[in-house]
């Protein structure tokens, strides 16, 4: 299922806390998919807590605590990182990361607790969302089969790689435009993991967004930004990166487009995207200037210049899923649609 979906998924199932109609939730994918963030965005949306609890490092007594004598009887002690309604408030996410890498020993420990809120005298609080995830067999991670009692407690969704929910993400979260239109560029890149070689860096949507940040570091360093970028996303993908980054003299006049000059298209395949890229993320900074409607007119005016209409297309449906339908009030928008009506994405 697509990122977006899922994020819709956990959304209900947090939401559903509240009606008693919560089912707690497994993510399975590859390595670096962006499992944890998705949970995490859910708890930044609501303002809520997430607690991480990374199974794979406990010994059962971990989940269940330590006992203690009281008198003639032997109770049990509460591990503080469990969800506490007066310590970590009534609502929040109990996340067990890292799910598939924990022995049976653990995994028969956390039985109660994922399905019955309860770990003996310990009860979630009703508020309370719970989702898990981890890898699968053929990941080539430290993976157990999942047991079936604790298969059984789950609802089970496995993420796939999906280039327009990434990009989207990207241009949310200001991730460097010259690596969206890279990625735009080279769409099968966004994730490449062959477990039978068991690579120590690959492509996928977390390697990229450390690209990002050696992007940030060592782009005034050629000498150094192709290694850093090697080490991030492998050694093919970072030559093929710092290759692009440095033919991306060649754009046009950025600032020119967005005053509505004629500029020409590079023919350059690679620069189309890079400009798009940018395009769009001039318009994402421009949404509270007092302007914003004339630079969405020029660079919508721009895009239905490109000789392959679906470059325009991909740049105007970048543009909707950033800034959204304030694209429908341009008037130049209406003209480019009849124009490219016959490419138009259904999901614009």
């Amino acid at each position: 299922m697509r990122p977006a979906q899922l994020l819709t998924v956990l959304e209900r199932e947090f939401l559903s806390t509240q009606e008693g109609h919560h089912t707690p939730v497994m993510l399975w994918g590859p390595p670096g998919v962006g499992k944890s963030q998705m949970v995490a965005q859910i708890g930044r949306h609501h303002g809520m807590p997430v607690i991480d609890i990374r199974l794979s490092q406990m010994e059962p007594s971990d989940l269940r605590g330590i006992p203690f004598r009281v008198g003639a009887q032997v109770e049990w002690a509460i591990p503080a990182m469990l969800p506490d309604a007066e310590r970590h408030g009534k609502q929040g996410i109990l996340f067990l990361d890292e799910i598939t890498s924990v022995p049976p020993s653990v995994s028969a420990a956390a039985y109660q607790l994922i399905l019955d809120r309860r770990l003996g005298a310990y009860v979630v609080p009703d508020g309370w969302a719970i989702f898990a995830a981890g890898n699968r067999q053929g990941d080539r991670g430290v993976t157990y089969t999942m047991p079936a009692p604790l298969a059984n407690r789950f609802s089970h969704y496995e993420v796939d790689i999906n280039l327009d929910d990434w990009v989207a993400w990207a241009y949310a979260n200001r991730i460097d435009e010259r690596l969206i239109a890279f990625l735009r560029f080279r769409p099968e890149l966004l994730f490449e993991f062959d477990p039978a070689h068991n690579p120590v860096a690959f492509p996928s949507p977390r390697s990229w967004e450390f690209s990002h940040r050696a992007l940030q570091k060592f782009g005034d360093l050629p000498s150094l930004l192709t290694g850093a970028l090697q080490a991030c996303v492998g050694p093919a993908a970072g030559i093929e990166l710092s290759a692009f980054v440095e033919n991306l003299d060649k754009l046009p006049d950025i600032d020119a487009i967005v005053r509505g000059d004629v500029v020409k298209v590079p023919r350059e395949t690679d620069l189309q995207y890079a400009v798009a890229a940018a395009l769009v993320g001039r318009a994402i900074r421009a949404k509270q200037e007092s302007n914003a409607q004339v630079i969405f007119g020029n660079i919508i005016e721009f895009a239905g210049s490109f000789p392959q209409r679906e470059m325009g297309v991909m740049l105007v449906s970048d543009m909707y899923r950033a800034i959204g339908q304030e694209i429908f009030r341009v008037p130049q928008f209406s003209r480019w649609a009849n124009i490219v009506a016959d490419v138009m994405l259904y999901d614009l």
